[in-house]
């Protein structure tokens, strides 16, 4: 079975918008997971406390950077995607005139 060649992929109006979106939302991921990191370096005893649904704050946090980071993926998409549609509308508009 012989692979066919890559498809064609035209400019990405929104690179600049995503690069600078996306670094926002690695630094928001990352001031989350540093929560993390901080209660397990200067509190440790404190992830064994009981929260919610009999969950360890341990059990509970690491569940929260999981989801966190699917939601952020979700956002990241959506708002990227809309921009991207928004740009290049606009691109066309200008090539009319």
């Amino acid at each position: 079975m012989l692979h066919q060649p890559a498809a064609q992929s035209g400019k990405d109006y929104g690179a600049d918008f995503k690069t600078r979106f996306g670094a926002w939302m690695f630094a928001l991921y990352g001031l989350i997971y540093a929560g993390f990191v901080a209660i397990n370096l200067l509190k440790p005893t404190l992830m064994e406390e009981k929260i919610l649904f009999e969950l360890n704050l341990a059990t509970f946090y690491g569940f929260f950077l999981i989801v966190s980071a699917l939601v952020l993926a979700l956002i990241y998409n959506h708002i990227c995607t809309n921009k991207e549609i928004e740009l290049r509308a606009a691109d066309s508009e200008s090539e009319k005139s």
